[in-house]
C-alpha cells in the first residue's frame, strides 16, 4: 500500500506535466496561427494560475455545490462521526472534517488538498439505507482517497481540464470571429483548429482513466483497512440498487463521489468517471477470498 501511495505521488507529477504539455501545445499552435509567440507564455501562465487557484479553493467549491453542512460535533450525527473518528484513529490519519448532504440519493465523497486539510461527506440517503459495517466500508473508501492523495490529484487535474477546455474554446472562437494574422499558411490554421477541438477530449479521457483507477485503489485501501471487503461490496450494491440522480447535479464534481451522481446514458458511460459497480464488487469479492 505504501508503494501504491508513493506511485500515486509520482504519477501526480507526470500527469500534471502531461496536462501542462497539452496547454503549452495549444499555446504554441495558437502562437503559430496568429504569429504572436507571447501567446504560449500567457496560455501556460493562465492555466497554471487557474490550477493553483483550484488547488486551494476546489474543496470549498465542492461543498458549496453539493449543499453540504458541516457536522461540528458527535452529537449532531453520532454514527457517522464515530465511524470516521474510529477509522482515523485506526489508520493514523488526521480526523477530517465531516459533512452531511441532505439528499435522498445515497452517495459520499472526499475532497481537500491533503490528509491535514481533508473533508469527507455522506448523504442522508446513504445513512438511511446502509448498516454500520457498510458505512464503515464506505468511509474507509473515502479515507482511502485521502491517504492515497487522490483528492489532491483530482483537484489539480480538474482545474487543468477546465483550463484546457476554456483555452481551446477561446482559441476556436478567435479563429472564427477574430482576425487571422497567419494568412500564408492555411494548412497550419486547419491543423491548429483540429488540435484545439481534440485537446479537451483527450484531457477528459485522461481524467476519466485516472479517476477510474483511483476508485479501484480506494476500494482496495478501504477493504484492507476494515478487513471486511464484503461490507463495502454490499454497500456498493445498495448504491446501485437505490441510486438516483443527485438533486444538485454538477458534472464538474462527479468524479469525487463514490458512485456516479449523474446516472449517465449509454454514450455518456464512455466518459464516466467511475468504473462499473459490478467490476468493483467482483474485485472486492476476490480480495475477500484472500483474507
Amino acid at each position: 500500500m505504501y508503494r501504491a501511495i508513493a506511485r500515486n505521488k509520482r504519477n501526480t507529477f507526470f500527469i500534471i506535466v502531461f496536462f501542462l504539455a497539452i496547454v503549452g501545445g495549444l499555446g504554441w499552435l495558437a502562437s503559430a496561427v496568429y504569429g504572436d509567440p507571447t501567446i504560449v507564455i500567457i496560455t501556460v501562465v493562465i492555466a497554471s494560475a487557474y490550477a493553483l487557484i483550484q488547488y486551494f479553493t476546489a474543496d470549498r467549491q465542492s461543498l458549496s455545490m453539493s449543499g453540504a453542512i458541516e457536522v461540528r460535533s458527535k452529537a449532531d450525527h453520532p454514527r457517522l462521526w464515530r465511524t470516521v473518528e474510529n477509522l482515523s484513529i485506526a489508520t493514523g490519519t488526521p480526523m477530517p472534517k465531516v459533512y452531511v448532504v441532505s439528499d435522498p440519493a445515497p452517495n459520499a465523497f472526499a475532497t481537500g488538498r491533503d490528509p491535514e486539510h481533508a473533508v469527507v461527506a455522506a448523504t442522508t440517503g446513504l445513512l438511511e439505507i446502509i448498516d454500520d459495517a457498510e458505512l464503515e466500508g464506505v468511509m474507509a473508501h473515502e479515507l482511502g482517497h485521502v491517504r492515497n492523495y487522490d483528492i489532491r490529484l483530482s483537484m489539480i487535474v480538474f482545474g487543468l481540464v477546465v483550463a484546457i477546455g476554456f483555452i481551446a474554446d477561446l482559441f476556436v472562437r478567435m479563429s472564427f470571429f477574430g482576425r487571422n494574422n497567419n494568412n500564408g499558411n492555411p494548412i497550419l490554421m486547419v491543423v491548429g483548429l483540429v488540435a484545439m477541438l481534440i485537446a479537451p477530449l483527450v484531457a477528459s479521457l485522461v481524467q476519466v482513466a485516472v479517476s477510474r483507477q483511483r476508485e479501484y485503489l480506494a476500494d482496495a485501501t478501504g477493504a484492507m483497512t476494515t478487513r471486511h471487503p464484503d461490507a463495502l461490496a454490499s454497500a456498493l450494491l445498495k448504491l446501485e440498487a437505490y441510486g438516483r440522480p443527485m438533486q444538485r447535479q454538477n458534472s464538474s464534481m462527479a468524479h469525487l463521489w463514490i458512485a456516479d451522481p449523474l446516472k449517465p446514458g449509454v454514450i455518456d458511460r464512455l466518459f464516466a468517471t467511475h468504473p462499473p459497480i459490478a467490476d468493483r464488487v467482483k474485485r472486492l469479492e476476490q480480495m475477500g477470498g484472500s483474507f
